[in-house]
């Protein structure tokens, strides 16, 4: 089984510009074989007879240019570059196969990664060591035991982060104290709110900051573009972002760990988030309750435990069937929260 941790870096100078140049020539290389593969596409299109673009191929054809062209990549890890190419060629099979949209290219500041294949790093504690870069510390040490598989370095505001992914050989997690089942109703007042009755307010992180948020994206759109004053407010606002998904991740967390660790079954609504999205009252409200990333954790977590999530269809008229005899209510208020069974 896979499992990923993500710890916080603690470069200093030197080892932060690196680390920014590694990201920059993984996004150059992403940017290059994107551009690359779409003017590949279109020549096959107009003559079936060239080879379609593939991995393989673009990742030898950047080899043979860059020593004469791009030499600046030859000063961090091989794997930025390939690395990127071949995220570029999972991105692609996911759009053919209407997972994911179409690619798009890499913008500076907002795409700062790249990605290290087992053999290219060590982990020792509370430390990492990247090619070309040496020792690199990190603020905690690793959580899972087993083999490593990857670590994708990223940027968040302006602190970098390792997500290193382990197969690990440990046991799954203890099985659910109470192998009862609950079900878990969503809401913007209120998170999730259990079939036993319980509670669980959301953080409402943006809610709490949105002054904050106001105040310094005004002061971003006055400073001039281009200039320093513009790069500090800049950062600014991207930690104060960092901070309210921080803050978000972890209530998350919190909560579907709560629920996993008690019950064994858990049903769950099938939400269409990004049709209540186009609510233009209560978009940015849902927007910073989290209900997909809940929905995931709870998934994955119930799995480590050996339980299961049962995800209730969207059309189903849970609200207005009795829960004890089955009756099935013709119409209900939006305001309405409790009502009396005819049949019972």
């Amino acid at each position: 089984m896979f499992r990923g941790h993500r710890i916080r870096l603690d470069p200093n100078n030197v080892q932060a510009t690196y680390l920014a140049r590694a990201a920059g020539t993984a996004r150059f290389a992403y940017n290059w074989a994107l551009a690359e593969w779409q003017r590949q596409y279109e020549a096959c299109k107009s003559n079936p007879d060239l080879p379609k673009p593939n991995e393989n191929a673009l990742r030898r054809q950047l080899n043979a240019i860059k020593r004469a062209q791009y030499p600046w990549m030859l000063e961090v890890t091989k794997n930025a570059p390939q690395m990127a190419i071949m995220q570029l060629d999972r991105a692609f099979k996911n759009f053919f196969k209407g997972r994911a949209r179409y690619p798009t290219f890499r913008r500076k500041g907002r795409d700062d990664r790249f990605t290290l294949t087992n053999d290219q790093f060590h982990v020792e504690e509370k430390r990492i060591w990247i090619p070309h870069l040496g020792w690199v510390r990190m603020w905690e040490s690793l959580g899972f035991a087993g083999r490593c598989v990857s670590a994708s370095i990223s940027r968040v505001a302006d602190q970098w982060y390792a997500s290193i992914t382990v197969d690990i050989t440990e046991p799954l997690l203890p099985s659910a104290e109470n192998q009862g089942v609950v079900g878990v109703d969503l809401g913007v007042t209120t998170l999730a709110t259990l079939s036993n009755g319980e509670t669980f307010i959301g953080p409402k992180a943006l809610a709490m900051l949105l002054d904050r948020v106001r105040r310094l994206s005004r002061g971003l759109s006055r400073k001039l573009k281009g200039s320093r004053n513009r790069g500090k407010a800049k950062k600014k606002l991207a930690k104060l972002y960092a901070r309210i998904a921080s803050l978000r991740r972890d209530s998350l967390h919190k909560l579907s760990t709560n629920i996993t660790r008690r019950f064994h079954t858990v049903g769950i609504e099938d939400l269409h988030v990004r049709g209540m999205l186009a609510n233009r009252c209560l978009s940015r409200a849902i927007a910073d309750m989290g209900f997909g990333e809940l929905r995931r954790q709870l998934e994955y977590k119930a799995a480590q435990r050996g339980g299961r999530v049962v995800v209730i269809d969207r059309w189903y008229p849970s609200s207005k069937t009795c829960s004890c005899c089955g009756y099935l209510l013709a119409e209900l208020g939006l305001g309405t929260r409790r009502w009396v069974c005819p049949g019972c």
